[in-house]
């Protein structure tokens, strides 16, 4: 296992940012056999079961009806998540766009095949499938805002902008952003 590497502010180590979550996403658009093998992809890529999501209305010109299981979702935390990640910005050529970003600091990015990260092969069986990821950021106290009891608000100088962000993952994942 590897050591989750964190940067912290000089001053303040509740200023320094981390990553919450990763959401891997693999829509696939049809239900049956091609979404059984996503998810034997996804289970292969993460070690995580996934959950199905379904479609929210019908579109006939696809042939999607709703309730139908199109898509299959995951949710990585900790260690697992940087892992992903680091295989996800090597078949990203460790690039990254600043568009990526949003005005909170999280940021997403999509891979067009799974076979392009590392160490994973191609196996005709099952296909080709394509990815979105989606990185969750915050800094230590950020749970104030979401816990059930005494919420409070969030503190200006505790939100993360996207340039901390950007620094941050620059510094831990060594990418370069255009």
């Amino acid at each position: 296992m590897s050591q989750i590497k964190t940067i912290k502010s000089p001053s303040n180590p509740m200023q320094s940012p981390r990553i919450a979550k990763v959401v891997v996403n693999m829509s696939i658009g049809k239900s049956g056999e091609i979404l059984q093998n996503a998810m034997e992809v996804f289970q292969q890529l993460t070690n995580q079961k996934p959950y199905t999501r379904k479609a929210k209305k019908t579109i006939r010109e696809w042939s999607i009806t709703k309730g139908t299981p199109i898509a299959c979702v995951g949710t990585l935390r900790g260690e697992v998540a940087t892992d992903f990640l680091k295989k996800g910005f090597d078949a990203l050529r460790d690039k990254l766009s600043r568009s990526n970003f949003d005005s909170k600091g999280n940021f997403s990015f999509g891979i067009r095949e799974h076979i392009e990260l590392p160490g994973v092969k191609y196996d005709p069986a099952l296909g080709i499938f394509g990815m979105d990821i989606c990185v969750t950021m915050e800094r230590p106290g950020y749970r104030i805002k979401k816990r059930r009891r005494c919420k409070a608000k969030l503190g200006r100088r505790q939100k993360i902008t996207p340039s901390d962000s950007m620094e941050y993952i620059k510094e831990l994942f060594n990418i370069e952003l255009e």
